[in-house]
């Protein structure tokens, strides 16, 4: 699929615009992207930029919240959004003929949300809160970043607390987002069937001529291994274990990807075979990366039943112990780069994953490559890099954990065959 460079203007006002032209599909995904998050939020405040996300489908002066939803589905087009850790974004998918009608509807909800009845959009993301705390296998995710980043907000879910969505008051939300929505604070991207100089005049159009510093982040300090047990009755256990990892912007990024791969990131994987499919000890395994303006995690997922949990958990330390001491062979290093290689090509045939891309890199101050640089930067890992990233990132004495389940004692008895130290 045919792409033009990426082009990158910045506006008077602060906003950055850029853009990649791919003549040869007919849709255009474009996003607004706001360096604001769940990390930015002080413990009174948890869960106000997701809930501002959620407000801002509720209407504009201009568009009620019905009027949105007939405007895009009278567009056949997609629109949605969301909130991370360190950025918000409002996006969609349409046609290239309809560009000013969706630009002009997002551009309203995004700047300029008028808070009408927000009473019943309190209760739906109550509901969302309530359906998490249902659901053990995503929840366990964030009991282990709070293991591994303690009181930092980065170790807090990005969905907030039931007592803050139910009680804040919407002046607060509405500084909230007059505070951090602001030019300095935002990227327009784009992806598709477009003309850079076009997007750049609708943003100019749209925005205000104020500049504004985004304001600084505090760094999640290094705390030391920990444990966290969540105590419910469910059918399995829900097990993690990680560790800090390495920040967007670090170029060890490619080789960690390299290593996720093999470690748990594929069904080749080091994981996915010994406990799946040799073992039989769970149907879900798997290992990520996540990546912060100044930090990472790495981690690994297990759901399995209690009486599974202890071989489980030896077969896990097994395998950590011995990528941590004798690192990868060549024939899983090119397995895994030929992997990440065309899972990254595969997806930039979507307008929505380069819009993405361009978004988060230019919003978070990451270069900007062309497909052929990544590429080239996957060919350049050697199994010495990764050898390197095992050796620091995977030791398994500075690993936290983190569980799901109905006894803390199986978990923590379990959990010697990884970290002794973190089980007593």
């Amino acid at each position: 699929m045919s792409a033009g460079p990426a082009r990158l203007s910045t506006l008077d006002s602060g906003v950055r615009v850029v853009t990649e032209a791919m003549p040869s599909v007919r849709s255009i995904a474009l996003g607004f992207w706001i360096r604001t998050g769940s990390r930015d939020e002080h413990h009174e405040q948890a869960g106000i930029s997701h809930f501002l996300e959620h407000l801002l489908f509720k209407g504009t002066d201009r568009f009620s919240s019905r009027e949105i939803d007939e405007a895009f589905d009278a567009m056949g087009a997609e629109v949605n959004a969301g909130t991370g850790k360190e950025t918000t974004s409002v996006y969609s998918r349409f046609l290239d003929g309809h560009l000013e009608r969706a630009f002009d509807v997002l551009q309203d909800m995004v700047l300029r949300p008028a808070y009408p009845d927000i009473e019943s959009e309190r209760q739906v993301v109550i509901e969302e809160i309530a359906m998490y705390e249902d659901e053990p296998q995503d929840k366990v995710h964030d009991v282990l970043a709070e293991a591994i980043f303690g009181e930092h907000p980065l170790g807090r879910p990005i969905i907030g607390r039931a007592d803050v969505i139910s009680s804040v008051p919407v002046p607060d939300i509405a500084a909230w987002h007059d505070g951090r929505y602001v030019p300095g604070n935002i990227v327009v991207a784009a992806a598709g069937n477009l003309e850079h100089e076009r997007i750049v005049e609708l943003v100019k159009s749209a925005v205000g001529e104020t500049r504004t510093v985004p304001p600084g982040l505090v760094s999640p300090n290094g705390s030391a291994p920990a444990l966290r047990f969540f105590q419910k009755e469910t059918e399995q256990y829900h097990l993690c274990l990680g560790g800090p990892g390495i920040p967007r912007g670090d170029d060890r990024r490619f080789a960690l990807r390299v290593l996720d791969t093999i470690l748990g990131g594929s069904t080749s994987s080091r994981l996915f075979q010994e406990v799946r499919e040799k073992r039989g000890l769970a149907y879900a395994v798997y290992s990520y990366a996540s990546h912060y303006a100044d930090s990472g995690q790495i981690a690994i997922y297990v759901g399995t039943r209690p009486d599974n949990v202890a071989q489980a958990m030896d077969v896990i330390g097994t395998e950590l112990r011995r990528l941590h001491e004798d690192g990868v062979s060549e024939e899983e290093l090119e397995r895994a780069r030929e992997n990440v290689k065309g899972r990254t090509v595969l997806s930039m045939e979507s307008t929505l994953t380069r819009m993405n891309r361009l978004g988060s890199s230019i919003l978070m101050g990451v270069p900007l490559l062309t497909v052929d640089e990544v590429l080239a930067a996957f060919d350049a890992v050697t199994l010495e890099d990764v050898a390197a990233l095992a050796r620091e990132l995977y030791r398994p004495e500075d690993m936290s954990a983190a569980g799901v389940g109905a006894h803390e004692s199986s978990f923590r008895a379990a959990l010697g065959a990884v970290s002794p130290a973190l089980a007593a």
